[in-house]
């Protein structure tokens, strides 16, 4: 099949803005690296126009230059508006990917520009800002239509023939309040891709259920229209309200699905479904969200069985009441909890406790540091304090292999000085 279907992960854009959640630095950058492993194509990493943000975006710029954050790209998420984009090239200098937001429906340019903006404006607006940021030096630019769902497809039209005419390369659908249905979405991003002949971005949210369903019928939309598509999700579905498309949901109907699993599901571009277990465990751990019994692929129910049918008939054949398996997600090791003695290395720890839990790390995993003499090993111990401090929870093996690996960086990630 020649066109394809990426994933466009916004966690750590979308997901950290969900009311009464978020993610520290350090958190934000480890999903990322998780995210590269797996193979997603994209993450829209975070906003360069919030200053907090900048030491972080410029040090995940910095080991993707190295090369160890590589091949994913990291995108960052801005309005567009012309003084977002000169801001954006002021504090992220290196940055090669963007999405540039505006409003599009009539609700909206009433309701939030309060008559400060007509239509001709939002177009005009957002194509000086497309056209500015390429002479900055983007490579690739996603133009957002927010509210796209509530859009009329004429505006709709036009304003995506303007982006591909300043210099777009995808127009990111937005269903902003989770409003479309899985046909309407079938049916307005095909015409939306045979009559602009772009790419599209699929952004769905969840307030009715549908955010993983629209998704897929809008990718199925693309590519019967012959156009790639790019899915945006998040790790366990977290985001704003009820969240956005759940990754794993995703990629599982992809692959799956009745409708998807014989014509669709080799469009998807490179994904490991190894990682799916520990990057949902990570992320429930980081946001402090568990996961629920009864989520998709991850939850501790997705693969048990109670009823004396079902348990037979799986014992019997597992593909009786199983439709993939657990061994495709990275489930089925056996998880150690100690019991015994625990010695932990936190914001109050010592140089003794710290080499102990590297020893038991050298020993159990393979990864052994040497420090060339206590100098450098107390320096090493004072950025683990300050980790523990800067993501207010015990760190994990690898946010600790990061620090103890990327010292530097982690140094950078975790810097945050407050303007005048």
């Amino acid at each position: 099949m020649a066109n394809k279907i990426y994933i466009i992960d916004v966690t750590n854009r979308d997901g950290v803005q969900t009311s009464r959640l978020g993610l520290a630095k350090l958190e934000k950058t480890i999903i990322n690296m998780k995210l590269n492993s797996m193979g997603v194509f994209q993450s829209e990493f975070g906003f360069p126009v919030t200053k907090h943000e900048t030491n972080y975006l410029n040090a995940n710029l910095e080991l993707a230059e190295k090369g160890f954050l590589k091949p994913i790209r990291l995108a960052g998420w801005i309005r567009a508006i012309k003084e977002d984009v000169e801001t954006t090239f002021d504090l992220v200098p290196k940055i090669k990917h963007l999405n540039l937001s505006i409003s599009t429906s009539d609700q909206m340019i009433h309701g939030k520009f309060q008559g400060k903006k007509t239509k001709d404006d939002v177009i005009k607006g957002m194509a000086d800002a497309v056209k500015l940021a390429k002479e900055k030096g983007a490579e690739t630019i996603g133009v957002n239509a927010e509210d796209a769902s509530r859009t009329a497809d004429e505006f709709l039209h036009k304003f995506s023939l303007a982006a591909k005419e300043a210099g777009a390369d995808r127009i990111r659908y937005c269903d902003t309040l989770g409003y479309d249905d899985p046909f309407v979405t079938y049916k307005r991003i095909k015409l939306l891709a045979e009559t602009v002949k772009i790419p599209i971005e699929l952004h769905y949210h969840n307030d009715l259920g549908l955010a993983a369903a629209n998704s897929i019928a809008g990718a199925k939309a693309c590519i019967d229209a012959g156009q790639d598509a790019y899915i945006n999700t998040t790790i366990n579905g977290v985001g704003e309200r009820a969240g956005n498309a759940d990754m794993l949901s995703v990629i599982l109907a992809l692959k799956k699905s009745s409708g998807m699993e014989k014509k669709y599901a080799d469009a998807l571009h490179g994904i490991d479904l190894k990682k799916s277990y520990n990057i949902a465990k990570y992320a429930s751990y980081a946001f402090k969200i568990p996961i629920p019994v009864n989520q998709v692929g991850v939850g501790a129910n997705a693969f048990a069985h109670e009823s004396g049918i079902h348990a037979d008939g799986a014992l019997k054949d597992r593909r009786n009441y199983e439709l993939y398996d657990f061994e495709e997600l990275g489930r089925g090791e056996v998880e150690l909890v100690e019991t015994g003695r625990t010695i932990t290395t936190g914001e109050y720890g010592g140089v003794k406790g710290f080499k102990h839990v590297l020893d038991k790390m050298c020993k159990e995993q393979k990864f052994c540091v040497e420090f060339k003499d206590d100098e450098e090993a107390n320096r090493i111990l004072e950025l683990v304090r300050f980790a523990n401090v800067h993501t207010q929870k015990p760190l994990t093996e690898e946010e600790l292999k990061f620090v103890v690996t990327y010292p530097g960086i982690a140094r950078k990630i975790m810097t945050v000085t407050p303007g005048s």
